[in-house]
């Protein structure tokens, strides 16, 4: 699960733009897969903005991202809420100031690098979302991408009459968007009321007829 998250991750990154470094990995008995940075990203042409990055990127935030060192959680059934980020120490593995020399390294020149974590979700309640969020930037996380933004934005892309012949990613991704097991997110304003059958008339609503009183002269 994990080689099928970078490379949807990768997939994203150089959709916007970016030229993608993944990181060799090595497996110890000491050491899991997940000991290094997972990818390292520099846009060729960032945008300067006025305002600071916010915290939860979408697509649009990223051409203001010059360089970033990327780790990612697939853990694609958990939400980090606040109890699991107190919980699970290893999310923060990798995050550290060991980190930064090894980005320096990576990139060859000091500098400002962007440090972001790619999450399942964050939890749906406001005050608990904001704890979580307290909980990362204080670990030196400085942006986070929800994975359904990356999801969402590969298939928005995907044109089912194009042929993905060298990602196996995007081509497993096209032929389910092509026979519509996945879509685009829609928004129903309306709702399609079902149609009446050719020829039927419409029903009435039911009318009590009332029983003419008699005349009396």
């Amino acid at each position: 699960m994990a080689a099928v998250s970078e490379t949807i991750v990768r997939e994203y990154f150089e959709l916007q733009g970016f030229f993608v470094r993944q990181q060799r990995k090595t497996r110890t008995p000491l050491k899991g897969d997940d000991d290094d940075v997972d990818l390292f990203v520099i846009n060729p042409h960032p945008q300067p903005s006025a305002v600071s990055l916010p915290f939860i990127l979408n697509s649009t935030d990223l051409e203001n991202v010059s360089r970033a060192m990327v780790v990612i959680r697939a853990w694609h059934t958990e939400t980090f809420s606040p109890s699991l980020l107190a919980n699970t120490p290893e999310i923060f593995r990798n995050l550290g100031p060991a980190t930064f020399q090894l980005a320096t390294k990576a990139f060859g020149i000091d500098g400002e690098v962007t440090k972001i974590l790619v999450v399942p979700a964050l939890p749906a309640a406001h005050e608990a979302r904001q704890q979580s969020i307290e909980m990362l930037k204080a670990k030196g996380i400085d942006a986070i991408i929800p994975f359904r933004t990356i999801l969402s934005n590969l298939i928005a892309h995907i044109e089912v009459n194009r042929n993905y012949q060298k990602s196996d990613v995007l081509q497993v991704m096209r032929i389910l968007k092509n026979y519509e097991f996945i879509k685009e997110p829609q928004l129903e304003l309306f709702k399609i009321l079902p149609r009446r059958p050719v020829g039927r008339p419409p029903k009435k609503n039911p009318v009590r007829e009332l029983t003419p009183e008699p005349k009396i002269d």
